[in-house]
Protein backbone atom coordinates (compact mmCIF):
# COMPACT_ATOMS: atom_id res chain seq x y z
CA UNK A 1 0.00 0.00 0.00
CA UNK A 2 1.11 3.54 -0.46
CA UNK A 3 -0.36 6.63 1.11
CA UNK A 4 -0.18 9.88 -0.80
CA UNK A 5 -1.26 13.42 -0.09
CA UNK A 6 -2.42 15.56 -2.96
CA UNK A 7 -2.02 19.31 -2.62
CA UNK A 8 -4.90 21.53 -3.68
CA UNK A 9 -4.75 25.18 -4.66
CA UNK A 10 -5.78 26.47 -1.28
CA UNK A 11 -5.31 23.57 1.08
CA UNK A 12 -3.91 20.08 1.27
CA UNK A 13 -6.31 17.40 0.09
CA UNK A 14 -7.12 14.62 2.56
CA UNK A 15 -4.95 11.55 2.35
CA UNK A 16 -5.80 8.67 0.10
CA UNK A 17 -4.59 5.13 0.34
CA UNK A 18 -3.96 2.70 -2.46
CA UNK A 19 -3.07 -0.95 -2.30
CA UNK A 20 -0.09 -1.95 -4.37
CA UNK A 21 -0.51 -5.60 -5.09
CA UNK A 22 3.18 -6.24 -4.41
CA UNK A 23 5.34 -7.43 -7.28
CA UNK A 24 2.94 -10.14 -8.41
CA UNK A 25 0.55 -7.78 -10.14
CA UNK A 26 -0.47 -9.93 -13.08
CA UNK A 27 1.21 -13.23 -12.42
CA UNK A 28 -1.27 -16.05 -12.80
CA UNK A 29 -1.26 -18.67 -10.04
CA UNK A 30 -3.22 -21.55 -11.51
CA UNK A 31 -5.53 -23.55 -9.31
CA UNK A 32 -4.47 -26.86 -10.83
CA UNK A 33 -0.79 -26.57 -10.01
CA UNK A 34 2.37 -24.82 -11.16
CA UNK A 35 5.13 -25.98 -13.42
CA UNK A 36 7.66 -26.43 -10.67
CA UNK A 37 9.55 -23.90 -8.60
CA UNK A 38 8.85 -20.43 -9.86
CA UNK A 39 6.97 -21.57 -12.98
CA UNK A 40 3.43 -20.55 -13.76
CA UNK A 41 1.25 -22.23 -16.38
CA UNK A 42 -0.22 -20.14 -19.18
CA UNK A 43 0.75 -17.05 -21.13
CA UNK A 44 2.84 -14.43 -19.38
CA UNK A 45 1.08 -11.41 -17.97
CA UNK A 46 4.10 -9.76 -16.39
CA UNK A 47 6.73 -8.01 -18.46
CA UNK A 48 9.28 -9.16 -15.87
CA UNK A 49 8.49 -12.81 -16.44
CA UNK A 50 10.65 -14.81 -18.83
CA UNK A 51 9.41 -17.58 -21.12
CA UNK A 52 10.70 -21.13 -21.38
CA UNK A 53 10.68 -23.61 -24.24
CA UNK A 54 7.67 -25.46 -22.87
CA UNK A 55 5.54 -22.31 -22.88
CA UNK A 56 5.56 -21.83 -19.10
CA UNK A 57 6.51 -18.58 -17.49
CA UNK A 58 9.49 -18.56 -15.14
CA UNK A 59 9.49 -16.02 -12.35
CA UNK A 60 12.95 -14.38 -12.32
CA UNK A 61 14.97 -14.65 -9.12
CA UNK A 62 14.76 -10.93 -8.43
CA UNK A 63 10.97 -11.03 -8.67
CA UNK A 64 10.82 -14.08 -6.41
CA UNK A 65 13.03 -12.22 -3.95
CA UNK A 66 10.69 -9.22 -4.00
CA UNK A 67 7.74 -11.52 -3.39
CA UNK A 68 9.54 -13.07 -0.44
CA UNK A 69 10.20 -9.59 0.95
CA UNK A 70 6.43 -9.21 1.09
CA UNK A 71 6.05 -12.59 2.76
CA UNK A 72 4.56 -14.22 -0.35
CA UNK A 73 5.21 -17.71 -1.61
CA UNK A 74 3.23 -17.91 -4.86
CA UNK A 75 2.76 -21.68 -4.68
CA UNK A 76 1.65 -21.56 -1.05
CA UNK A 77 -0.66 -18.65 -1.87
CA UNK A 78 -2.22 -20.61 -4.73
CA UNK A 79 -2.61 -23.63 -2.48
CA UNK A 80 -4.60 -21.70 0.11
CA UNK A 81 -2.28 -19.57 2.22
CA UNK A 82 -4.50 -16.60 1.38
CA UNK A 83 -6.91 -18.08 3.94
CA UNK A 84 -4.47 -17.21 6.74
CA UNK A 85 -6.32 -14.40 8.47
CA UNK A 86 -4.60 -14.30 11.88
CA UNK A 87 -4.27 -10.87 13.39
CA UNK A 88 -0.48 -10.89 13.02
CA UNK A 89 -0.68 -10.98 9.23
CA UNK A 90 -4.00 -9.25 8.49
CA UNK A 91 -2.66 -5.70 8.55
CA UNK A 92 -2.93 -2.58 6.44
CA UNK A 93 0.64 -2.49 5.08
CA UNK A 94 1.26 -3.32 1.41
CA UNK A 95 3.44 -6.29 2.30
CA UNK A 96 0.32 -7.96 3.64
CA UNK A 97 -1.94 -7.21 0.68
CA UNK A 98 -1.54 -9.23 -2.49
CA UNK A 99 -3.97 -10.25 -5.18
CA UNK A 100 -2.29 -12.66 -7.62
CA UNK A 101 -4.76 -14.31 -9.96
CA UNK A 102 -5.90 -17.78 -8.95
CA UNK A 103 -7.56 -19.19 -12.05
CA UNK A 104 -11.05 -20.61 -11.54
CA UNK A 105 -11.08 -19.74 -7.83
CA UNK A 106 -14.32 -17.86 -8.42
CA UNK A 107 -16.30 -20.76 -9.80
CA UNK A 108 -20.12 -20.69 -9.96
CA UNK A 109 -20.56 -22.26 -6.53
CA UNK A 110 -18.20 -19.83 -4.77
CA UNK A 111 -19.80 -16.86 -6.53
CA UNK A 112 -23.29 -18.04 -5.64
CA UNK A 113 -22.44 -18.74 -2.00
CA UNK A 114 -20.63 -15.45 -1.32
CA UNK A 115 -22.26 -13.45 1.46
CA UNK A 116 -22.98 -9.74 1.60
CA UNK A 117 -20.76 -7.71 3.97
CA UNK A 118 -22.46 -6.29 7.04
CA UNK A 119 -22.76 -2.53 6.58
CA UNK A 120 -25.90 -1.35 8.33
CA UNK A 121 -26.84 1.46 10.68
CA UNK A 122 -29.43 1.48 13.43
CA UNK A 123 -32.14 4.13 13.28
CA UNK A 124 -30.80 5.62 16.51
CA UNK A 125 -27.52 6.33 14.68
CA UNK A 126 -29.33 8.73 12.35
CA UNK A 127 -29.81 12.25 13.75
CA UNK A 128 -33.13 13.95 13.26
CA UNK A 129 -32.04 17.57 13.46
CA UNK A 130 -33.72 18.53 10.19
CA UNK A 131 -30.94 20.95 9.31
CA UNK A 132 -28.50 18.70 7.51
CA UNK A 133 -30.55 15.51 7.71
CA UNK A 134 -33.85 15.42 5.88
CA UNK A 135 -36.75 13.25 7.03
CA UNK A 136 -36.33 9.60 6.12
CA UNK A 137 -37.64 8.97 2.59
CA UNK A 138 -40.52 6.66 1.86
CA UNK A 139 -39.31 3.20 0.81
CA UNK A 140 -39.04 2.73 -2.94
CA UNK A 141 -39.56 -0.85 -4.07
CA UNK A 142 -36.52 -2.16 -5.90
CA UNK A 143 -37.36 -2.97 -9.52
CA UNK A 144 -35.81 -5.92 -11.36
CA UNK A 145 -33.54 -4.85 -14.23
CA UNK A 146 -34.58 -6.20 -17.61
CA UNK A 147 -32.49 -9.00 -19.06
CA UNK A 148 -30.07 -9.24 -20.63
CA UNK A 149 -28.27 -6.99 -18.17
CA UNK A 150 -25.66 -6.20 -20.78
CA UNK A 151 -28.34 -4.41 -22.76
CA UNK A 152 -29.91 -2.61 -19.79
CA UNK A 153 -26.96 -1.76 -17.54
CA UNK A 154 -23.73 -2.92 -19.20
CA UNK A 155 -21.53 -1.07 -16.71
CA UNK A 156 -22.92 -2.91 -13.67
CA UNK A 157 -21.57 -6.08 -12.10
CA UNK A 158 -20.49 -7.78 -8.90
CA UNK A 159 -17.28 -7.64 -6.88
CA UNK A 160 -16.21 -10.83 -5.11
CA UNK A 161 -13.60 -11.01 -2.35
CA UNK A 162 -12.44 -13.13 0.56
CA UNK A 163 -12.33 -11.96 4.16
CA UNK A 164 -11.93 -13.51 7.60
CA UNK A 165 -15.62 -14.39 7.64
CA UNK A 166 -15.53 -16.12 4.26
CA UNK A 167 -16.38 -15.20 0.67
CA UNK A 168 -18.14 -11.87 0.28
CA UNK A 169 -19.89 -9.98 -2.51
CA UNK A 170 -20.62 -6.36 -3.40
CA UNK A 171 -21.85 -4.47 -6.45
CA UNK A 172 -19.75 -2.23 -8.70
CA UNK A 173 -19.66 -0.11 -11.88
CA UNK A 174 -17.30 0.22 -14.83
CA UNK A 175 -16.15 3.84 -15.00
CA UNK A 176 -14.13 5.82 -17.52
CA UNK A 177 -10.37 6.21 -17.16
CA UNK A 178 -9.06 9.69 -17.98
CA UNK A 179 -5.59 8.25 -18.63
CA UNK A 180 -6.89 5.64 -21.08
CA UNK A 181 -9.88 7.08 -22.96
CA UNK A 182 -12.13 4.40 -24.40
CA UNK A 183 -9.98 1.66 -22.87
CA UNK A 184 -10.80 1.80 -19.19
CA UNK A 185 -10.07 -0.99 -16.75
CA UNK A 186 -11.43 0.92 -13.76
CA UNK A 187 -14.24 -0.26 -11.49
CA UNK A 188 -15.98 1.89 -8.87
CA UNK A 189 -17.29 0.36 -5.64
CA UNK A 190 -17.46 1.00 -1.89
CA UNK A 191 -14.39 1.18 0.32
CA UNK A 192 -15.80 -1.55 2.55
CA UNK A 193 -15.74 -3.90 -0.45
CA UNK A 194 -11.94 -3.79 -0.65
CA UNK A 195 -10.84 -2.92 2.90
CA UNK A 196 -12.25 -3.59 6.36
CA UNK A 197 -11.53 -0.08 7.61
CA UNK A 198 -10.33 0.44 11.17
CA UNK A 199 -11.30 -3.13 12.01
CA UNK A 200 -8.76 -4.86 9.77
CA UNK A 201 -7.01 -4.67 6.43
CA UNK A 202 -7.25 -5.27 2.71
CA UNK A 203 -9.37 -8.15 1.51
CA UNK A 204 -8.09 -10.99 -0.65
CA UNK A 205 -8.88 -12.39 -4.10
CA UNK A 206 -10.76 -9.30 -5.26
CA UNK A 207 -12.41 -9.85 -8.65
CA UNK A 208 -15.11 -8.15 -10.74
CA UNK A 209 -17.75 -9.93 -12.84
CA UNK A 210 -19.62 -7.60 -15.25
CA UNK A 211 -23.20 -8.54 -16.15
CA UNK A 212 -23.27 -11.37 -13.63
CA UNK A 213 -26.11 -13.81 -14.45
CA UNK A 214 -26.77 -11.77 -17.58
CA UNK A 215 -29.98 -13.63 -18.44
CA UNK A 216 -31.48 -12.92 -14.98
CA UNK A 217 -32.21 -16.54 -14.13
CA UNK A 218 -34.06 -16.99 -10.86
CA UNK A 219 -32.03 -20.13 -10.25
CA UNK A 220 -28.42 -20.46 -11.37
CA UNK A 221 -27.84 -23.87 -9.83
CA UNK A 222 -25.80 -25.94 -12.25
CA UNK A 223 -24.99 -23.03 -14.56
CA UNK A 224 -21.53 -22.91 -16.10
CA UNK A 225 -18.98 -20.20 -15.37
CA UNK A 226 -19.54 -18.82 -18.86
CA UNK A 227 -23.25 -18.43 -18.13
CA UNK A 228 -22.62 -16.72 -14.79
CA UNK A 229 -19.76 -14.55 -16.07
CA UNK A 230 -20.34 -14.09 -19.82
CA UNK A 231 -17.86 -11.21 -20.03
CA UNK A 232 -15.21 -12.88 -17.93
CA UNK A 233 -13.77 -12.56 -14.47
CA UNK A 234 -11.52 -9.53 -13.98
CA UNK A 235 -9.05 -9.52 -11.08
CA UNK A 236 -8.00 -6.40 -9.22
CA UNK A 237 -4.31 -5.60 -9.69
CA UNK A 238 -4.54 -2.27 -7.85
CA UNK A 239 -7.08 -0.78 -5.47
CA UNK A 240 -7.51 2.61 -3.86
CA UNK A 241 -9.76 3.90 -1.11
CA UNK A 242 -9.73 6.90 1.21
CA UNK A 243 -7.43 7.21 4.20
CA UNK A 244 -10.54 8.18 6.17
CA UNK A 245 -12.16 4.83 5.42
CA UNK A 246 -9.00 2.94 6.34
CA UNK A 247 -8.64 4.70 9.67
CA UNK A 248 -12.29 5.17 10.65
CA UNK A 249 -14.41 2.69 8.72
CA UNK A 250 -16.59 0.24 10.64
CA UNK A 251 -19.23 -2.34 9.74
CA UNK A 252 -21.87 -0.81 11.98
CA UNK A 253 -22.83 2.68 13.12
CA UNK A 254 -21.92 4.41 9.88
CA UNK A 255 -18.34 5.25 10.83
CA UNK A 256 -16.41 6.35 7.74
CA UNK A 257 -19.47 6.15 5.48
CA UNK A 258 -19.01 9.64 3.91
CA UNK A 259 -15.65 8.39 2.62
CA UNK A 260 -16.76 4.86 1.75
CA UNK A 261 -15.69 4.68 -1.90
CA UNK A 262 -13.03 2.78 -3.81
CA UNK A 263 -11.53 2.37 -7.27
CA UNK A 264 -10.17 -0.96 -8.53
CA UNK A 265 -7.99 -1.42 -11.58
CA UNK A 266 -8.67 -4.83 -13.10
CA UNK A 267 -7.12 -7.28 -15.55
CA UNK A 268 -8.74 -10.31 -17.21
CA UNK A 269 -8.23 -13.61 -15.44
CA UNK A 270 -7.34 -15.61 -18.52
CA UNK A 271 -5.47 -12.99 -20.52
CA UNK A 272 -8.42 -11.98 -22.68
CA UNK A 273 -8.21 -10.84 -26.29
CA UNK A 274 -6.31 -7.65 -25.63
CA UNK A 275 -9.45 -5.61 -25.11
CA UNK A 276 -9.97 -3.46 -22.03
CA UNK A 277 -12.90 -3.93 -19.69
CA UNK A 278 -14.64 -0.92 -21.25
CA UNK A 279 -14.20 -2.35 -24.73
CA UNK A 280 -15.36 -5.78 -23.58
CA UNK A 281 -18.63 -4.57 -22.05
CA UNK A 282 -19.04 -1.73 -24.52
CA UNK A 283 -19.60 1.03 -21.99
CA UNK A 284 -18.19 2.95 -19.01
CA UNK A 285 -19.70 5.79 -17.00
CA UNK A 286 -18.02 9.13 -16.34
CA UNK A 287 -17.66 10.12 -12.68
CA UNK A 288 -18.94 13.51 -11.56
CA UNK A 289 -16.90 14.92 -8.66
CA UNK A 290 -18.83 18.17 -8.68
CA UNK A 291 -22.31 16.70 -8.47
CA UNK A 292 -25.16 19.11 -7.84
CA UNK A 293 -26.57 19.77 -4.40
CA UNK A 294 -29.51 17.66 -3.32
CA UNK A 295 -31.98 20.43 -4.15
CA UNK A 296 -30.75 20.48 -7.75
CA UNK A 297 -31.09 16.74 -8.43
CA UNK A 298 -34.47 15.61 -9.70
CA UNK A 299 -33.69 11.92 -9.56
CA UNK A 300 -30.96 9.38 -8.77
CA UNK A 301 -30.89 5.74 -9.79
CA UNK A 302 -29.05 3.15 -7.68
CA UNK A 303 -28.14 -0.24 -9.17
CA UNK A 304 -27.03 -3.37 -7.35
CA UNK A 305 -27.31 -7.06 -6.62
CA UNK A 306 -29.04 -7.21 -3.21
CA UNK A 307 -28.28 -10.47 -1.42
CA UNK A 308 -29.99 -10.31 1.98
CA UNK A 309 -33.59 -11.57 2.24
CA UNK A 310 -35.93 -11.23 0.48
CA UNK A 311 -33.25 -11.10 -2.26
CA UNK A 312 -30.69 -13.79 -3.06
CA UNK A 313 -27.94 -11.86 -4.82
CA UNK A 314 -28.48 -13.53 -8.17
CA UNK A 315 -30.36 -10.74 -9.92
CA UNK A 316 -29.85 -7.05 -10.57
CA UNK A 317 -32.23 -4.43 -9.19
CA UNK A 318 -32.58 -0.65 -9.28
CA UNK A 319 -34.21 2.08 -7.21
CA UNK A 320 -34.93 5.58 -8.46
CA UNK A 321 -35.80 8.46 -6.15
CA UNK A 322 -35.20 12.13 -5.51
CA UNK A 323 -32.35 12.29 -2.96
CA UNK A 324 -32.39 13.85 0.47
CA UNK A 325 -29.58 14.69 2.87
CA UNK A 326 -28.07 12.56 5.62
CA UNK A 327 -25.34 13.69 8.03
CA UNK A 328 -24.30 11.12 10.60
CA UNK A 329 -21.90 13.43 12.47
CA UNK A 330 -21.60 17.19 12.50
CA UNK A 331 -17.92 17.11 11.56
CA UNK A 332 -18.46 14.85 8.53
CA UNK A 333 -19.71 15.62 5.01
CA UNK A 334 -23.38 15.27 4.18
CA UNK A 335 -24.34 12.15 2.23
CA UNK A 336 -27.06 11.49 -0.33
CA UNK A 337 -30.03 9.36 0.78
CA UNK A 338 -32.81 7.77 -1.28
CA UNK A 339 -35.73 5.50 -0.57
CA UNK A 340 -34.90 1.93 -1.57
CA UNK A 341 -35.68 -1.60 -0.41
CA UNK A 342 -32.42 -3.13 -1.69
CA UNK A 343 -30.47 -4.96 1.01
CA UNK A 344 -26.84 -5.98 1.68
CA UNK A 345 -24.97 -7.04 -1.44
CA UNK A 346 -26.06 -3.87 -3.21
CA UNK A 347 -23.17 -2.11 -1.42
CA UNK A 348 -20.80 -0.42 -3.83
CA UNK A 349 -23.37 -0.25 -6.61
CA UNK A 350 -23.32 2.94 -8.64
CA UNK A 351 -25.71 5.87 -8.23
CA UNK A 352 -26.37 7.63 -11.52
CA UNK A 353 -27.79 11.10 -12.16
CA UNK A 354 -27.55 13.69 -14.90
CA UNK A 355 -24.10 15.24 -14.84
CA UNK A 356 -23.23 18.83 -15.59
CA UNK A 357 -23.51 18.12 -19.30
CA UNK A 358 -26.93 16.52 -18.84
CA UNK A 359 -25.67 13.02 -19.58
CA UNK A 360 -25.71 10.11 -17.11
CA UNK A 361 -22.77 10.10 -14.69
CA UNK A 362 -21.84 8.20 -11.56
CA UNK A 363 -22.31 10.54 -8.61
CA UNK A 364 -22.21 8.16 -5.64
CA UNK A 365 -22.26 4.52 -4.54
CA UNK A 366 -24.26 2.57 -2.01
CA UNK A 367 -22.59 2.68 1.40
CA UNK A 368 -25.10 2.15 4.21
CA UNK A 369 -28.74 1.43 4.91
CA UNK A 370 -30.83 0.53 7.95
CA UNK A 371 -31.56 -2.98 9.15
CA UNK A 372 -35.16 -2.36 8.08
CA UNK A 373 -34.03 -1.80 4.45
CA UNK A 374 -36.19 1.23 3.66
CA UNK A 375 -33.46 3.53 2.36
CA UNK A 376 -29.85 3.69 1.18
CA UNK A 377 -27.19 6.35 1.63
CA UNK A 378 -24.05 7.07 -0.37
CA UNK A 379 -21.12 9.48 -0.13
CA UNK A 380 -21.08 12.69 -2.06
CA UNK A 381 -18.04 12.46 -4.30
CA UNK A 382 -15.70 15.39 -3.91
CA UNK A 383 -11.98 16.09 -3.89
CA UNK A 384 -11.15 13.11 -1.67
CA UNK A 385 -12.82 10.71 -4.10
CA UNK A 386 -11.27 12.46 -7.08
CA UNK A 387 -7.80 12.09 -5.56
CA UNK A 388 -8.27 8.32 -5.20
CA UNK A 389 -9.62 8.06 -8.76
CA UNK A 390 -6.80 10.09 -10.29
CA UNK A 391 -4.12 8.17 -8.40
CA UNK A 392 -5.35 4.78 -9.62
CA UNK A 393 -5.79 6.11 -13.15
CA UNK A 394 -2.31 7.66 -13.22
CA UNK A 395 -0.73 4.41 -12.10
CA UNK A 396 -1.79 2.77 -15.36
CA UNK A 397 -1.53 5.74 -17.70
CA UNK A 398 -0.85 4.63 -21.25
CA UNK A 399 -1.09 0.89 -20.54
Amino acid sequence: MFAARRAGNAARRPALAAAALAAALALTATACGSGGDGAVDGPGASAAAGGTADGKITIPDDLKDRLREHGIDLDKWRDGKWKDWDRETWLREAKDFVNPIIEDLWNPDRMREAEEPDKRVAEEDVPGDGGVTDPAPRPVEAAAVAAPYHGSAPEAGKVFFDGPKGSMVCSATVVKDPANPGESNLVWTAGHCVHAGGEGGWYRNIAFVPSYNDSAKTSTEGDSREEMAPYGVWWGDWAGTSEEWISQGAATGGRGAPYDFAVIHVTPEKGGDGKSLEETVGSALPVDFDAPAVADIASMRATGFPASPPFDGERMFQCEDRPGRLTLRAEEPTMYRIGCTMTGGSSGGGWVAAGRDGRPALVSNTSIGPATAGWLAGPRLGEEAEAVYEAVSARFAGR
